[in-house]
């Protein structure tokens, strides 16, 4: 109404009212009105950006590689750069011109110009290797530079999110790794092997062992029983050299029982051949009747018979005719028995 305007700005914007060529206000969360036909409005964002990058350059050895990452910034001196750069506000509120727009390209270029100067003192596999020391270094030479410093911009955060080679590069840099990971793989793997063959063979060892044990065990069991049997056996060469003694003793005792039978018989036939012969002495005068008659005296009836019926056969051809009787025959039967 009658050009007057009613301007109310958030915390994060940093406000300057000029009039006539001079500052009368500034500040931030401001709220006032104002005439606008006779002022001018700069509004100044004070909240971090963060802006993301991606550009490739060249290292030391000529390798290309890309870097990737992100720089938030913020304005530290909004008067310094409402000086220098053009963020006066239309009556609508949008920005008069374009500067608002490329304040992020330039601090993109100079982060970019930055790390192109570093990486001319870096060899890839020093970029690849040491991304956190390139990035430190990169935000200080950054936060330092006069073309930032100027316009009041202060530099938070950089931080490079990857670091990547060609892919042809990337392939001859994962060539010695990979093959050291192979190896690595391959050391594992003849590591478990070896380790597998010599816990095999501690179990072969124990086996071994255990049976050579049971070997010894069983030589004792065996020289035990050997030793048992020898002793069995020495007893019973023992009681065999004690019978035989016995029995050469006992051969010995009937040697001696045989002499002295033979010697007992020698003398009791010498004493009959020494009767005999006195009783034959004794006989030598005596005829044939009266040595019979001598020795009937001492024979038995059966012989005595014989000695009868020998006389009636030698006497037959004298008597005659002799009956025997039934009844003779059986008192005679009788009388033997």
């Amino acid at each position: 109404m009658f050009g007057f305007r009613y301007v109310k700005s958030s915390p994060s914007q940093y406000v300057l009212q000029y009039r006539s060529g001079r500052v009368v206000r500034e500040g931030t969360g401001l709220s006032f009105w104002y005439f606008a036909p006779r002022t001018t409005l700069v509004g100044i964002p004070l909240s971090a950006v963060e802006a993301p990058f991606m550009f490739e350059e060249v290292t030391r050895d000529f390798q290309q590689v890309t870097l990737q990452g992100q720089v938030s910034y913020r304005i530290a001196d909004p008067a310094r750069l409402a000086e220098q750069q053009n963020y006066s506000l239309l009556p609508n509120g949008q920005y008069a011109s374009e500067d608002p727009e490329r304040l992020p390209l330039r601090v993109l270029n100079a982060v970019k110009a930055r790390f192109r100067t570093l990486l001319l003192d870096y060899d890839l596999r020093d970029v690849l290797q040491g991304t956190e020391r390139l990035s430190a270094s990169a935000h200080r030479s950054i936060a330092a530079m006069p073309g930032l410093t100027t316009l009041g911009i202060e530099i938070g955060d950089l931080n490079l999110l990857a670091v990547k080679p060609n892919p042809e590069t990337a392939r001859a840099l994962e060539a010695p790794m990979r093959e050291e990971i192979l190896k690595r793989a391959d050391d594992a793997l003849y590591g478990r092997r070896n380790a597998a063959i010599e816990q095999e063979r501690s179990v072969k060892e124990n086996e071994l062992r255990s049976e050579l044990i049971i070997e010894q065990k069983k030589q004792q069991v065996r020289e035990t029983q050997i030793e048992s049997e020898r002793s069995l056996l020495a007893r019973r060469q023992q009681m065999q050299a004690e019978d035989l003694a016995g029995q050469v003793q006992l051969e010995k005792q009937a040697a001696e029982l045989v002499q002295l039978q033979s010697d007992n018989r020698k003398r009791e036939a010498d004493v009959r051949a020494y009767s005999v012969q006195a009783l034959v002495n004794a006989m030598k005068g005596l005829d044939a009747r009266s040595l019979q008659a001598l020795t009937l005296g001492q024979t038995t009836p059966e012989v005595l018979m014989a000695l009868g019926f020998q006389n009636i056969a030698d006497n037959a051809a004298k008597i005659g005719e002799f009956n025997f009787s039934p009844d003779l025959l059986r008192q005679l039967a009788t009388t033997k028995g």
